[in-house]
């Protein structure tokens, strides 16, 4: 039986590698992007989202069976909190009732190795009580000071927290939907292609995401790892955060992390 499986940001990069594999392997895919898609939607805004829902819901008849979430920006504006948390968790939320209705729903997204980096805690706190209006207000005054760097990593430590903590309630595991994230490391897409560009954007990189196996990746890689996560076949993993980084995340934090 087909699936009819929904992947945000697949437009480019690793959501454009996630919706090709998964149309080969014969799964239905409603893309959703800015443009080039089934679904053109802006996720940055609550009214985006909600558009963004009620046109999946009548594509795909009230019953999705995967999502995955790849939609997100590294602006280091508060477009980043826009996109990356809320458009994110929102859009979620929003199809958790059509993922209820399958027969083994799915859902992954993709984090970063960003989580684990230096965050803006007012920022994250804002996002995890679901207060966009705050979120975004302090995410302004934090690019306004020149501190807007801080808001990439902010946004997906947020989203990874609210992972971790949504996963195992009733309204997810309880319903049968598990809901993991995948955390790359320095990927080659149009995301990270301004970086590569130049000497220091790659020692910025080496630097901040200290990859000890296998080095950049495409994003067929990452990929690989979000389609497995929404197989059938995943039965029990949940509420996890698969780095994938070549072991820049064990650097960064250490074996006290756990």
């Amino acid at each position: 039986m087909t699936r009819q499986v929904v992947v945000t940001g697949a437009a480019s990069g690793i959501g454009a590698a996630t919706a090709a594999m998964l149309t080969a392997q014969g799964d239905h895919v409603i893309s959703v992007d800015l443009r080039d898609a089934d679904v053109v939607a802006d996720l940055a805004t609550r009214q985006g989202r909600e558009q963004a829902v009620a046109d999946v819901l009548e594509q795909t008849g009230g019953v999705v069976d995967a999502v995955v979430a790849c939609a997100g920006t590294s602006s280091l504006s508060p477009l980043d909190v826009k996109v990356n948390y809320f458009g994110v968790v929102d859009f979620l939320e929003g199809l958790r009732p059509a993922l209820a209705r399958a027969e083994a729903p799915r859902v992954s997204m993709t984090s970063s190795i960003s989580s684990t980096q230096p965050t803006d805690q007012e920022v994250v706190d804002a996002c995890l009580d679901g207060d966009e209006e705050r979120a975004v207000a302090l995410a302004e005054k934090l690019h306004a000071d020149g501190r807007g760097s801080l808001l990439y990593a902010s946004s997906k430590n947020a989203l990874t927290r609210w992972l971790r903590r949504t996963a195992v309630t009733e309204d997810w595991a309880g319903a049968g939907i598990p809901l993991n994230a995948v955390g790359p490391g320095v990927v080659v897409t149009p995301m990270t292609e301004g970086l590569r560009a130049s000497e220091q954007g790659v020692e910025m990189m080496k630097k901040a995401v200290p990859s000890k196996l296998g080095g950049w990746m495409g994003p067929e890689v990452i990929a690989d790892a979000l389609v497995w996560l929404i197989r059938p076949a995943n039965t029990h993993t949940t509420a996890q955060i698969l780095f994938m980084d070549g072991g820049a995340e064990a650097v960064v934090r250490g074996p006290e992390a756990f």
